[in-house]
């Protein structure tokens, strides 16, 4: 059990201003924060006192917390507003850009980026020391102009500083992910149905002494689809994939959306289920559970491998009602193309639409050399890329759309032109 130090009474009695601040940084890093719930935790505090620090953590956690995802959230910022007397330092060690290769990423925990934002909304990162950095100035905003909505919406995932990262991690979970309903076999009543209900129509005689006075009609029931992301963690994929993931969390988490469910792997040298961990509503803390669960970030790619795992140990459990596939890679595969072509062709017969998602088509000048890349195109119904806002836009509109190409007609021209 951790112990703590006791709490110091501030000066100039400043306690329910500072309570005041600290709630608003709360609802900068998302918990629904409001005055009634800062008056409430003024309130109680003055009823528990002000003696151990125990007691304070635990009597605002009960005030501004209302669901298990708050916690992590609320301890974070509690940490950085109240705990650590070095707090502005370290929230400026994890907001900086860092220079590839120079400096080291400070290991941050789950919401802990979320709360360093929320508690420096307005601040200026010190410039980091280096060629890419050189008067550089990062300013945290929370309102974007419409000129910044439109780079962020076309720049790159691997370009972006951190402050941009977070902007469009904010935009990915606010993506709309429509999807149609799938028309099944059975029936169901229906006044205005198009089927007859001849059935129906008897039974009601019968209770009428035989006479007929209306046609009963039905109608076909309809089924959501699921929706079943492969997403490549590889090296050369894993600035984009934590961006994908993003994206799937909010479509596994977006109320309404229509899915019957969502289900995610990984695969880089072999193959991870993290479904369950992206069901988690803070989407931090998700992404750091996924990211403890698949142990092969950032390593070598086995695309057929993985899908050859796939097919053998999950599809008859997430494809058997007619799910939309999204395959999340590059295709720089070092394996056996034949085996690789074999494992898309099973996949794709038993998806209802298969969507290959690849980073690489942001070049105008890709064309479909790889043998990675010529083994998994004549298995795809829809070819996309993945590496910006605008291109996760145009994905999430095409993802229920039956007759959605993409690119993949001109690049299997290409392809059978060379």
């Amino acid at each position: 059990m951790a112990v703590y130090a006791d709490l110091a009474v501030p000066e100039e009695g400043k306690l329910a201003e500072n309570i005041t601040h600290f709630a608003r940084a709360l609802r900068r890093a998302g918990l629904p924060v409001g005055p009634g719930r800062v008056v409430d935790a003024i309130r109680a505090v003055e009823a528990a006192g002000f003696t151990e620090r125990a007691d304070f953590y635990a009597t605002l956690e009960a005030c501004f917390t209302a669901r298990p995802e708050h916690r992590v959230i609320f301890g974070q910022v509690f940490r950085l507003y109240w705990r650590d007397p070095q707090f502005l330092e370290h929230m400026m060690s994890l907001l900086s850009p860092l220079v590839r290769g120079v400096n080291e990423a400070p290991a941050a925990r789950p919401a802990e980026r979320r709360a360093a934002e929320a508690l420096l909304d307005g601040a200026q990162a010190p410039a980091r020391d280096g060629p890419e950095s050189a008067g550089e100035e990062i300013e945290f905003d929370a309102t974007l102009t419409f000129s910044t909505e439109e780079r962020l919406r076309k720049m790159d995932f691997e370009q972006m500083t951190a402050a941009d990262l977070a902007a469009a991690k904010r935009a990915i979970a606010t993506l709309d992910l429509p999807v149609r309903p799938i028309a099944g076999r059975r029936t169901r009543a229906a006044a205005r149905g198009r089927l007859p209900d001849w059935p129906g129509t008897m039974r009601a005689a019968m209770r009428r002494g035989g006479e007929i006075q209306g046609l009963g009609r039905r109608t076909r029931r309809v089924r959501w689809p699921n929706l079943v992301a492969l997403c490549d963690i590889s090296g050369s994929m894993s600035s984009y994939s934590r961006m994908l993931l993003h994206f799937l969390h909010a479509a596994a988490n977006a109320k309404g959306a229509g899915w019957s469910a969502v289900h995610a792997f990984t695969f880089g040298t072999r193959l991870t289920n993290i479904t369950r961990h992206l069901r988690a509503r803070d989407v931090d803390l998700a992404l750091a559970a996924a990211g403890q669960e698949a142990q092969d970030w950032e390593g070598g790619t086995r695309i057929g491998a993985s899908l050859h795992a796939f097919n053998r140990d999950w599809s008859r459990r997430v494809l058997g009602q007619g799910a939309v596939v999204l395959l999340i890679t590059d295709g720089l595969d070092r394996d056996d193309a034949g085996a690789l072509g074999a494992a898309a062709e099973r996949l794709r017969l038993s998806s209802r639409k298969l969507i290959w998602v690849n980073p690489l088509l942001r070049w105008d000048g890709f064309r479909p050399k790889a043998r990675g890349v010529r083994a998994l195109l004549p298995h795809v119904d829809s070819f996309r890329a993945g590496h910006s806002i605008g291109s996760l836009e145009a994905l999430a509109q095409t993802l229920s759309e039956a007759d959605d190409r993409g690119d993949r007609d001109r690049l299997r021209a290409l392809m059978d032109a060379a």
